[in-house]
């Protein structure tokens, strides 16, 4: 009578091992964890002006436009060619959903660069 309530232990024993390894690979593979349709994290809404730079000569002419539902903060940075004449950061200006605003700035002589920085509005 000994070996078959050994038997019987080990077999009840084993059972209760495949039960406590297999409930928690059912309880991730009903909650989708593996599958390939987990959800991806939300894309950002787009933001930020289009804008478009002209250099004529000593001046500099910059239009923003924004057409998204945010308001975006745009900054005329200018770089004069002289090493005498002052670089410049212009003030921002905040561009509301559907508009568009003129930059402008000149240098005393030639323009090396100009360029358009962007930040979000603070909300």
């Amino acid at each position: 009578m000994r070996p078959k309530r050994r038997r019987t232990r080990l077999l009840l024993a084993a059972s209760v091992a495949v039960a406590a390894l297999a409930v928690p690979l059912g309880v991730r593979v009903a909650s989708g964890a593996d599958s390939a349709t987990a959800a991806a994290p939300p894309e950002p809404e787009p933001a930020g002006s289009e804008c478009r730079t002209t250099i004529e000569g000593s001046r500099v002419v910059a239009y923003c436009h924004n057409p998204y539902p945010s308001t975006d903060l745009v900054q005329l940075h200018t770089e004069c060619a002289r090493w005498w004449d002052v670089d410049a950061d212009g003030a921002a200006v905040a561009v509301e959903p559907g508009r568009t605003v003129r930059l402008e700035d000149r240098c005393w002589k030639e323009i090396a660069t100009a360029w358009v920085s962007h930040r979000p509005a603070p909300v």
